[in-house]
């Protein structure tokens, strides 16, 4: 290859190969969604695409290739979604608004060809999965400076949908705006926090005379932005997209390190994938009784189960009293043994909440 016309001639030929062996790939598919029809077998297997991507990373070590494993889980988790669209068209149920966080995270699951429904609180989420509305549900439950979100562990205690998937994103907002140069902005829009959160770039660029306008989301920033070149809007990167104004500066916040633990809801159980997290509720019977929590955790400790995570909630029982019942998270599956003896052993006092493919944070 010589000059550039031979490069793209090249390209344009892999390209015909790449598209001719997804069409293949997509047969096969088509092939297991009949079989998982007729079994009732469940479309999305996290820990089948986690087993997959780990494959292809090592498969492309070996022969020194130029991807890393971010773009080869960016590529593969879209073909994913188009393959389980294939098999039967998904629903997801997310916290909206279109253009939040929460949609960026479902999207960076489910893909672009899903259908979104986006609703106004955590727990309409749950409520449409119950009624069977949508297969899954796409939540925040923890943010690593706020803390855990306890309107989703309140939800998860007493409903019947379980965690299947877990993902952490790193929250990165950008500044949008239609405007051609930054001293013809007049004013900014974003959520209250979101001004809080990005001082130091208001102040390094001369923002600190413009009007700053508090709207409820950053999605509805964008919106507003779109409508006037005089405006910008401190918001997601997918609201920016999704609204069709520019994004000037990426990454504009004070603080890179703020991440949020997003969950994935649904009514199905995941098979073991070695690579596990259980999520479990724990009302002890003997909660006041001096020591009660440490003899249930010596259980863990006994069967050598690390936890990841325990948090502590008021009871909202009906029996009165001022009691507590504690969220745990620990690495293995339900349906591994030494796991079994635990949950026998308590079978009164833990409900399952689900167990899934640990997510990379």
């Amino acid at each position: 290859m010589k000059t550039l016309d031979d490069c793209r001639v090249e390209i344009d030929k892999i390209d015909n190969e790449v598209l001719a062996l997804l069409n293949k790939r997509m047969k096969v598919v088509e092939r297991v969604g009949e079989i998982k029809k007729d079994s009732g077998g469940a479309i999305y297997r996290p820990e089948r695409e986690k087993a997959i991507i780990e494959r292809l990373v090592t498969l492309n070590a070996e022969i020194d290739g130029l991807l890393n494993k971010s773009a080869i889980e960016a590529i593969y988790l879209e073909i994913f979604a188009v393959a389980r669209n294939l098999e039967l068209p998904e629903r997801i149920a997310y916290l909206g608004p279109e253009g939040s966080f929460t949609h960026q995270a479902a999207e960076s699951r489910f893909g672009a060809m899903s259908d979104y429904v986006s609703l106004n609180s955590i727990e309409s989420v749950f409520k449409t999965l119950e009624a069977k509305r949508a297969k899954f549900g796409v939540v925040p439950i923890e943010n690593s400076r706020d803390g855990i979100v306890g309107e989703t562990l309140d939800l998860l205690s007493k409903s019947s949908v379980k965690i299947v998937a877990e993902l952490y994103m790193p929250i990165h907002v950008a500044f949008a705006t239609k405007a051609k140069k930054l001293e013809d902005i007049k004013k900014i829009y974003s959520k209250d926090k979101g001004f809080g959160q990005c001082r130091d770039f208001l102040s390094e660029y001369g923002f600190n005379d413009v009007e700053l306008i508090p709207v409820e989301s950053t999605a509805k920033a964008a919106i507003l932005a779109a409508e006037d070149e005089t405006s910008a809007a401190i918001c997601s990167h997918i609201a920016a997209k999704l609204y069709g104004v520019p994004t000037m500066f990426e990454n504009i916040e004070d603080e890179s390190d703020n991440s949020t633990r997003f969950i994935i809801l649904s009514d199905f159980k995941n098979a073991i994938s070695g690579d596990d997290k259980t999520s479990i509720l724990a009302r002890l019977k003997n909660a006041v009784e001096a020591g009660a929590l440490v003899q249930f955790l010596q259980d863990f400790d006994k069967e050598k189960i690390n936890l990841s995570k325990i948090e502590s909630r008021p009871s909202k029982d009906k029996d009165g009293g001022f009691a507590y019942w504690f969220y745990i998270d620990f690495y293995g599956h339900i349906d591994e043994e030494r796991v079994q003896k635990i949950i026998k052993k308590h079978k009164d006092e833990v409900t399952w909440l689900g167990s899934y493919v640990k997510g990379e944070s």
